[in-house]
């Protein structure tokens, strides 16, 4: 299950012959090998790979502990990818071909707090005919005598957004290596400048 880690550029359209293509720019990589667990030390086999330099300053001491362990400069993000056994002390984004199929992680935008129509799509009320202050409101949230409350994860009021989001099965369109760019068709989840895992699809997209 190989991987990378990179940055949202931003959203455009390249043209494939006559047609025009949307696609995200991912700035990827080059993402340092810090860590490769085994089964015999750890019980599983996987690779922790880094991402964006991290001042010295803003390092922890656990954390200056494990990238000297392993003689890396400290990086932001550190991630874990099962089954992924890279060649070399960098992964970049050669890994990945045109044409292939990758699953995309990112951080939603946050949108504060917001009502139950807008959240989770509610008709809300009557908009007519005598109804007052009703009309984006949620409607009945309780029971009768039994069970006499309201049932957990209701779906009502509340933050909305921020939250990890995965898109399967993107097509990675072109992939430019010397400037560690790829360009994903569609739309992947989160603000321009947040962090994005990109994986090999696990539904081994068509």
């Amino acid at each position: 299950m190989k991987g990378i880690l990179g940055t949202k550029v931003g959203m455009t359209q390249i043209w494939k012959g006559d047609k025009a293509i949307p696609v995200t720019v991912v700035l990827a990589g080059p993402c340092p090998v810090v860590q490769r667990k085994t089964s015999v030390t750890d019980g599983y086999e996987a690779v922790q790979i880094g991402y964006a330099p991290k001042r010295e300053k803003s390092v922890t001491k656990p954390q200056a502990g494990h990238f000297k362990k392993y003689s890396v400069s400290p990086v932001r993000f550190l991630r874990e990818f099962r089954g992924f056994n890279p060649e070399g002390d960098t992964v970049n984004v050669d890994i990945f071909a045109e044409g292939e199929k990758i699953d995309a992680t990112g951080t939603s935008k946050g949108k504060g707090t917001q009502g139950v129509m807008k959240r989770w799509n509610f008709k809300g009320g009557p908009a007519s005919h005598g109804s007052k202050k009703w009309h984006r409101r949620p409607g009945s949230i309780g029971q009768r005598k039994t069970p006499g409350r309201v049932y957990k994860g209701k779906r009502m009021a509340g933050h909305m957004g921020m939250e990890r989001i995965t898109v399967q099965n993107l097509e990675v369109v072109e992939i430019r290596a010397d400037e560690n760019i790829i360009l994903v068709k569609g739309a992947i989840p989160g603000a321009n400048g947040g962090l994005v895992v990109l994986r090999q699809a696990a539904k081994g997209g068509k």
